[in-house]
């Protein structure tokens, strides 16, 4: 599946440990799940939480959903383990955290080799050294680990998240330069879902692809605003129609509901039913 098509509307943490929780995600409609080795898991349990994913992993029915897996630092006593670990495991790629350099991808690289690495972007060295991080040539996305960003950053809980916008907006930028997959931090107050569908449509129009999430009740909400509306999908064919149309008679623009219509706008609404179309794939 094109990476620019395919869905990453809800990305939900599961801890590696929980094999009731590793269960239940292969039921719920979520695009992709980090099965998290780092924050959701007691360090007494860190080493046999591998045992406990990999077996999860090797009996599969996730189906289409992207399979992340978060390790431990490699400065941790348990991330080189989890690092050879996860080399091993059925899944899609790895994801480090706290990256603040390409050099700390090298050395996930080294012991990962071909598996496909992705990046919690959740420090201030690592938002300055964004660009670098997204041109490591193994990366495939990024994370945003805002909470971890605002305590670094010593902010307060602001509805707008006026205070972290630089370093979401750099590391947007460096995912978009490269393009690469990248996925907006969580919102805390699972109960609160018109909260989180504020934040999300805040994400989506920024540019993120989707929304990690920390409770199933997250999903339906993420899912909703990450995907294309009926609006979109109707406005694209459309433009896609009239645009062809122009060029059949020599003309290289067309006007779709009194606006100009250029290939650059064809092919963001052939992305728009792609992504709808797998959308679909991922629901039937």
């Amino acid at each position: 599946m094109d990476p620019r098509t395919r869905p990453y509307r809800s990305v939900l943490y599961i801890p590696g440990s929980n094999a009731r929780a590793l269960e239940k995600a292969k039921t719920l409609p979520v695009d992709a799940v980090i099965f998290d080795l780092e924050d959701a898991v007691s360090p007494d349990e860190k080493v046999n939480a591998r045992g406990t994913l990999a077996k999860a992993l090797a009996a599969g029915g996730y189906g289409a959903r992207m399979k992340i897996v978060r390790i431990n630092g490699l400065d941790t006593p348990w991330g080189r383990g989890d690092a050879a670990a996860v080399a091993r495991m059925d899944c899609d790629a790895i994801l480090l955290p706290k990256v603040n350099a390409p050099t700390d991808l090298d050395a996930l690289a080294a012991v990962t080799e071909k598996m496909p690495l992705w990046a919690m972007m959740e420090t201030p060295r690592g938002m300055l050294n964004a660009t670098a991080i997204a041109a490591h040539p193994k990366l495939q996305g990024m994370v945003m680990g805002t909470n971890d960003l605002a305590k670094e950053l010593q902010t307060r809980y602001r509805p707008d998240r006026m205070p972290m916008m630089a370093g979401l907006g750099l590391c947007l930028l460096a995912a978009k330069a490269e393009g690469l997959i990248i996925i907006d931090g969580v919102y805390n107050a699972f109960k609160d879902v018109e909260g989180l569908t504020v934040e999300c449509a805040q994400g989506r129009d920024m540019g993120f692809d989707g929304k990690t999430l920390i409770h199933p009740a997250q999903v339906e909400a993420a899912n909703a605003v990450f995907a294309p509306t009926e609006e979109d999908i109707d406005t694209a064919r459309r433009q896609i129609a009239a645009f062809e149309e122009a060029r059949a008679a020599g003309r290289g623009v067309a006007v779709v509901d009194g606006r100009i219509v250029e290939n650059l706008h064809v092919v963001t609404a052939r992305e728009i039913l792609a992504k709808a179309d797998a959308i679909a794939a991922l629901s039937a």
